[in-house]
């Protein structure tokens, strides 16, 4: 039992949950010949999160170390504060709500030992999530898949990862990563394991759609410059569009064949309007992310470890 595995555990407000969760895996765990470390990541919780993460190391100090947040800095760099906190010889990242199913880790840490060093789990069902949920889900994943050249339809955070995978990550210095597409950016030997997501047991999921829109956008942004290139199809288009009007209006002016079109004017000039502050929009977005990678905060700040 020489390996150690790593359990990378991001976990916000999530009291209800902690104790279960770590049972759970220690029962897939314990019936493997390996040993683990869980990694709890508190991100900033206003719950009881931390004082049940402390219950538990005071139980098995040597198992479970933890990580608090000063405030919530959110899912991704809770994930990357853990994997650079792991020591194990691979790791594997996974939601504390258990729609992950710890039963999975069996087929993953099996097929890394066979040599693959990124072991991917894809969402075969999504569960009860609603309809709209599932729906921006896909759509996010189509557009970014599309933009990035990088298939991320079904992706998750539910992966196991080997040492050199780690540390090619935790080696990024963006201010902002997006785990699960930097996770396939970075290549290496990889497969993946479908998954059925599981219902939560306890507690309420703290993804809202604004949020997801959110996300997705951001996602979208920092992983991807082609938004930027819609700017400039949209103002090619506009500029070819603006020859042949223009070119018709000179023809009706000089052949007396000209209308009244005030409609149609103010029309374009709304259609226009509507263009130029997407575009600024797009761009704007993208400003912003520079504005904050420059910045060169850190990712998160830890309030308290053990």
């Amino acid at each position: 039992m020489s390996d150690l595995l790593s359990l990378i555990i991001p976990a916000f407000n999530e009291e209800q949950m902690i104790s279960t969760a770590y049972k759970e895996i220690c029962k897939v765990l314990d019936d493997m010949d390996v040993s683990y470390e869980f990694i709890f990541v508190d991100d900033g919780s206003t719950d009881k999160t931390f004082d049940e993460i402390k219950a538990l190391a005071d139980s098995d100090k040597d198992r479970i170390h933890c990580i608090s947040f000063s405030r919530n800095f959110g899912k991704e760099s809770a994930i990357f504060a853990g994997l650079n906190e792991a020591k194990g010889d691979c790791c594997v990242v996974m939601d504390c709500d258990l729609q992950h199913p710890p039963a999975v880790i069996r087929e993953m840490y099996r097929l890394w030992k066979e040599g693959f060093s990124i072991v991917e789990g894809v969402k075969k069902d999504r569960g009860s999530e609603n309809i709209i949920h599932k729906l921006m889900a896909k759509i996010f994943y189509a557009v970014i898949s599309s933009l990035s050249n990088i298939d991320l339809k079904d992706a998750s955070d539910f992966v196991l990862v080997d040492r050199s995978v780690v540390k090619a990550l935790v080696s990024m210095p963006e201010a902002a990563p997006f785990f699960r597409g930097l996770s396939r950016w970075v290549g290496f030997k990889s497969v993946k394991v479908p998954f059925d997501v599981a219902d939560r047991k306890l507690g309420v999921s703290k993804w809202s759609t604004g949020g997801l829109i959110k996300y997705a956008i951001h996602n979208i942004t920092i992983f991807s410059a082609d938004p930027l290139q819609l700017v400039t199809v949209m103002g090619v288009i506009f500029i070819f569009a603006s020859i042949f009007l223009g070119g018709e209006a000179l023809f009706r002016y000089f052949t007396h064949t000209a209308l009244g079109g005030f409609t149609t004017v103010i029309g374009l000039i709304l259609l226009t309007g509507g263009i130029i502050m997407i575009s600024l929009g797009i761009i704007g977005i993208y400003i912003s992310q520079i504005y904050d990678e420059v910045k060169d905060r850190p990712r998160y700040i830890i309030e308290k470890r053990f």
